[in-house]
């Protein structure tokens, strides 16, 4: 009787976190979050300062993953921006913020730490998605844009930044 009770109470446990463990993965999958749309109003009339391109920056992690592209604009009011475009995608997780980086190219949550500027948190995994650069921030010395897990201070996913001829 008592190895009946200690294999059903081994069972429930491992059955539970087994459980658990699997609604936290499908998850996302079963109910998806929405899309983003925040598109930039009268595109035309911003300038762009920089494109960049997400990466995965560690191939071996199947779960921090990213893609897509990235701007930087500035708009008619002098106003700068960094906007994730149509086609960003990142793997879902908690608490995701968006960074500027003083890094080039970051690919290691050192390179991230060392030096960045959180512009918020992350409005959704998919989708067009605009933060307001600080005024004051020195463009110049920020050489990436990076999705940062800050539960876990975990590298999502890093784009560097290309500048554009003014």
């Amino acid at each position: 009787m008592r190895r009946l009770l200690i294999g059903l109470l081994v069972g429930l446990v491992l059955g539970g976190a087994g459980g658990f463990a699997a609604g936290i993965f499908f998850f996302p999958y079963i109910f998806p979050p929405p899309v983003a749309t925040q598109e930039v109003a009268n595109r035309a009339a911003h300038t762009v300062l920089g494109t960049g391109t997400f990466i995965h920056a560690d191939p071996s992690d199947p779960i921090h993953w990213g893609r897509g592209s990235v701007s930087i604009l500035r708009d008619p009011d002098g106003g700068r921006i960094v906007h994730l475009e149509k086609d960003f995608e990142v793997g879902p997780g908690p608490d995701y913020r968006v960074y500027l980086v003083a890094h080039a190219a970051p690919r290691a949550k050192d390179d991230v730490r060392a030096a960045f500027v959180d512009l918020g948190g992350l409005a959704a995994f998919k989708g067009s998605q605009t933060y307001r650069i600080p005024a004051d921030l020195d463009l110049a010395a920020q050489g990436s844009v990076v999705i940062w897990c800050r539960a876990f201070a975990q590298l999502i996913s890093p784009a560097s930044i290309e500048r554009k001829a003014q």
